[in-house]
């Protein structure tokens, strides 16, 4: 299906006594594309504990606007993290989602292949997602669906994003409205009008839930300790420059020295009479410029932590290719949540009231997930279900294999995959007979290399266990893969490498192998 385009035509007015949402879908706009939400009071600006504080208390009283466009800055003004929060959000948006049928009957089918029709032909589909993820920050999205009728069909136009500055809770009822400008006390949210998107990064009220709450005074102290670096490089990032004059010197003398000071900080040249100079006093605070960097670091650290559960992914610090990735689970651990949660909100505020209004009150409603399967993971389960069924011999029905793996079941008819054969030539009658006779001519010495084979193997392995002591002691002191493959680049380490990995134990196993098999060859003979 092709994509929507957004009609420019004029919406009904909204009436809240009249429209409801619930029998019939409000196709008033309520809150989105207001004019006013393009301007801010830029909390930011001069911010202190005092004022950061008071901005906080504001919010844990209900109104949440100055805290919103509070977060709204501190995304604009520190790019580590904007950097953070773009990639928590990236990492949903770049998984497949999938509606799948609440059941295997044909209605139920039906439904879903028309909710995975509507939601692939919503413009900019991907974008609602990062607005919708907007929640991980502030703790929570308002999204406003812009209904329409299409072929007999309620059908969803578009779905924008509503800023969560317009929202209040109420005092008396702990409501939350949602403020516009013929409404500035604040109306109920409609039902199936708003995707509402929670995000619940600690237990409270969903006004302290967001993770911006939680770095915000990461953010200010990093933001005093930029503004006294900066202000700390405008004096001594210069060398200081100084003016000596004789005693002699006139007042035409001096005046000229101080113009060419004050030109020498920016064109670098000048000229001054004989009777002074200008001499060049050079810093060595080094000291002070390490603590505005540690301290920096340390509030950058501290944001990453509270966003991705971790440092090491996002800065280039140290620690061995093992514990990066270690730390990229834990990311996936918080990719697979925030995926999750999502997905309940477009089946709860998206999809549901689409399929009410189209298929009526008592439909099922479809499913909807996204796959947060990595490849690598499944194959270690592939792994270990073929050792447990090839091996072990352990009985696993096949539905759960498909549930698994995320593989939809064939329907009766549909064809499938199937592995290769393995079509041998079947040999003539005399080459038969011959081949008989071969065989059972050295079964017996066979059966003896065979049983020299598999011992060998196993005195084998704790020799190449040894072995490769030196391969995984480089791998676990590299800090990634760059580094290891430049270690393996190097002829002299490589040399170093070859002579620590030299066996005697080995050759020894091999000789014996190759003598005993040559003997029972021999006798064969």
């Amino acid at each position: 299906m092709a994509k929507k385009k957004k009609r420019n035509r004029e919406a009904p007015m909204f009436n809240p006594d009249m429209d409801t949402g619930v029998l019939r879908p409000v196709m008033a706009r309520v809150a989105a594309r207001d004019v006013n939400d393009k301007y801010s009071e830029y909390p930011s600006n001069g911010l202190n504990p005092r004022r950061l504080a008071r901005i906080l208390r504001e919010a844990d009283e209900g109104n949440v606007r100055m805290q919103m466009e509070l977060f709204e800055e501190m995304e604009e003004k520190d790019p580590h993290l904007f950097s953070q929060m773009q990639t928590r959000k990236l990492a949903v948006t770049g998984l497949d989602w999938e509606v799948q049928p609440f059941s295997e009957d044909e209605r139920d089918k039906e439904i879903a292949d028309f909710v995975s029709e509507q939601l692939k032909s919503i413009e900019n589909f991907d974008e609602v997602l990062i607005d919708m993820l907007d929640a991980i920050g502030k703790g929570i999205s308002i999204m406003e669906i812009a209904w329409a009728v299409e072929d007999g069909r309620d059908i969803i136009e578009d779905i924008e994003y509503v800023h969560p500055k317009k929202l209040l809770w109420d005092a008396a009822t702990d409501e939350m409205k949602i403020c516009t400008s013929e409404y500035p006390a604040g109306v109920s949210l409609l039902e199936n009008k708003f995707v509402v998107h929670k995000y619940k990064a600690k237990s409270g009220h969903a006004g302290r839930a967001g993770i911006m709450r939680v770095v915000s005074w990461m953010y200010l102290f990093k933001n005093y300790d930029i503004k006294d670096w900066v202000s700390f490089c405008e004096v001594f990032g210069m060398p200081l420059r100084l003016g000596k004059y004789d005693a002699s010197a006139s007042e035409e003398d001096k005046k000229q020295l101080m113009e060419a000071i004050v030109s020498l900080g920016t064109d670098a040249a000048g000229i001054v009479p004989t009777s002074t100079m200008i001499e060049f006093i050079e810093s060595q605070k080094t000291t002070s410029v390490e603590i505005y960097e540690k301290l920096a670091r340390y509030c950058d650290e501290q944001v990453s932590k509270a966003i991705l559960g971790q440092t090491l992914t996002s800065d280039s610090g140290g620690g061995s290719y093992a514990q990066s990735k270690t730390h990229n689970e834990v990311r996936h651990d918080l990719t697979v949540a925030d995926a999750k949660a999502l997905a309940v909100t477009i089946r709860r505020d998206i999809i549901r009231p689409l399929v009410e209004f189209n298929f009526g009150m008592d439909a099922d409603i479809p499913l909807f997930g996204f796959s947060c399967h990595e490849v690598e993971d499944q194959k270690e389960v592939a792994e270990i279900y073929r050792t447990l069924v090839c091996e072990m011999g352990l009985d696993i029905p096949k539905s759960h294999i498909y549930k698994k793996f995320n593989i939809p079941k064939p329907e009766e008819g549909e064809e499938i995959l199937k592995p290769p054969r393995n079509e041998t030539v079947m040999p003539s009658t005399e080459a038969a007979e011959e081949l008989k006779l071969k065989q059972k001519e050295g079964q017996v010495e066979q059966a003896q290399v065979d049983a020299i084979v598999a011992m060998s193997n196993r005195q084998a392995e704790g020799i190449f266990r040894e072995m490769m002591k030196p391969i995984f002691k480089i791998i676990d002191k590299s800090e990634d893969m760059e580094e290891l493959q430049k270690i393996l680049k190097d002829e002299e380490k490589l040399r170093e490498l070859y002579q620590e990995m030299d066996s005697p134990e080995l050759e020894d196993l091999i000789q014996q192998g190759v003598y005993l098999s040559s003997l029972i060859g021999r006798s064969m003979d």
